[in-house]
């Protein structure tokens, strides 16, 4: 039960709150529908799309390449509780450095990507 209270907010929250990045999601994901393979993982819905690339976070939704293991959907799964609580700042404060530091090698070492990792 608790669970499901959990996943219900997540929604609310993203659908509210974190509506930005979760109106761009549902656009990417209806014009990559041609391509890849949709899952669940934890409640969210995700594309694999491509290979080596890593993952994007788009507020309930995510892509990663289709190598894509635990960890990194698990960190872009992170980046959707970030959304909830961050909200229309999202983009700016975390969506676009991470973007940016993505190419960096200690991916980790700045708080927004250590936070979305554990």
């Amino acid at each position: 039960m608790k669970l499901i209270f959990k996943r219900i907010l997540f929604y609310i929250l993203s659908c509210t709150w974190g509506a930005i990045m979760t109106a761009i999601g549902l656009v990417v994901l209806l014009v990559t529908l041609p391509f890849g393979k949709f899952g669940i993982y934890h409640g969210r819905i995700y594309k694999h799309i491509g290979k080596n690339w890593g993952g994007v976070e788009l507020g309930c939704f995510f892509l990663c390449d289709e190598s894509a293991g635990e960890h990194t959907m698990a960190h872009e799964t992170g980046h959707g509780l970030q959304n909830c609580i961050w909200g229309p700042l999202f983009p700016f404060v975390i969506a676009i450095p991470s973007a940016v530091r993505y190419w960096y090698r200690d991916y980790d070492a700045i708080w927004f990507e250590g936070q979305a990792t554990k």
